[in-house]
């Protein structure tokens, strides 16, 4: 079997799934990612209308990872149909097609666009503001992550759900059950980690919008220590994001209990065809000690 796999119901040739808001949502780009080795793509995430994001600078990369505030720039839903219906005609892969709001309605909205084009998944990121909560996130508390998930899941039909979980809550195992109580069929976690950088030259944030979502190696302890513990409290499969770069970290994630690895800045630091070398390493860590299938390494770390 090797690193075939099985997740929610949808078969992957690998558990190696391109991350959200890497690549956009370029027909091109995301069929480059298939034949450099993912076994799923992502979209960038998709709002309801038109937006511009926020002003240069937005990405920057510090010694031990990336730093963004790029503002969920998005074309709109109805803008982005062309370029949706050309990636599921282009794809031989999964496509999960991600989405944002910042009220209920607009994730509904977004999700009944989606659903005439029937991805494999939708991934609802409630990582991003709520702005009926000034500025607080839907994945902040179980109350608000629930009113989403089920919105969305109602509106989604017989396409799986899956929530991205942000990891600036201490809440994040309670937000997790809430999610699946809801009627989620995966997890995705996590998004970036709150920070901020200052250039002392010039007294100023190294942002344009000051504060940022910290990715790469950094965060990586954070996303095991996030997932280990959903996979605790809930039994729906994991998506494990959060700075993966090697086969030896994929497998970790998955000893943690993901059931699939979301590479994002692995991109950035490997190329594109990080998705074939993290293959690569995997199948020869796994050859070396006696694993012939992924399945026994998911929450491999929780058992004696």
């Amino acid at each position: 079997m090797g690193l075939k796999t099985d997740f929610c119901g949808i078969g992957m040739k690998n558990p190696l799934v391109l991350a959200s808001g890497i690549l956009g949502i370029n027909a091109g780009l995301l069929k480059r990612v298939e034949k450099c080795g993912a076994g799923a793509v992502t979209t960038k995430s998709i709002g309801p209308e038109f937006r511009a994001g926020h002003d240069n600078p937005t990405v920057l990369p510090w010694e031990c990872g990336i730093i963004n505030a790029v503002g969920l720039p998005s074309a709109g839903i109805e803008n982005a149909r062309e370029e949706i219906a050309e990636i599921k005609k282009e794809l031989k892969i999964p496509l999960i097609v991600s989405i944002y709001g910042s009220k209920k309605e607009e994730f509904v909205k977004v999700a009944s666009a989606v659903k005439e084009f029937n991805p494999d998944m939708i991934e609802i990121n409630i990582s991003c503001p709520n702005s009926e909560k000034h500025g607080q996130l839907f994945s902040f508390e179980p109350e608000s992550a629930f009113q989403i998930v089920s919105a969305v899941k109602n509106a989604a039909g017989k396409i799986p759900v899956m929530p991205k979980l942000t990891p600036n809550t201490h809440k994040i195992v309670e937000v997790a059950k809430a999610c699946k109580e809801a009627g989620a069929d995966a997890i995705c976690a996590i998004n970036t980690v709150q920070g901020m950088m200052i250039n002392i030259e010039a007294r100023k944030p190294v942002l344009c919008f000051g504060k940022g979502g910290i990715s790469g190696p950094a965060i990586r302890p954070v996303a095991v220590r996030c997932v280990y513990d959903i996979y605790q409290a809930v039994n729906i499969p994991i998506i494990g994001v959060g700075g993966i770069t090697t086969g030896k970290e994929a497998i970790e994630m998955m000893m943690a209990g993901a059931s699939a690895i979301g590479i994002g800045s692995g991109v950035y630091y490997r190329g594109a065809d990080a998705f074939k070398k993290v293959c690569n390493e995997m199948e020869e860590w796994m050859e070396k000690n006696g694993y012939s299938s992924v399945k026994p390494l998911i929450g491999a770390a929780h058992k004696e």
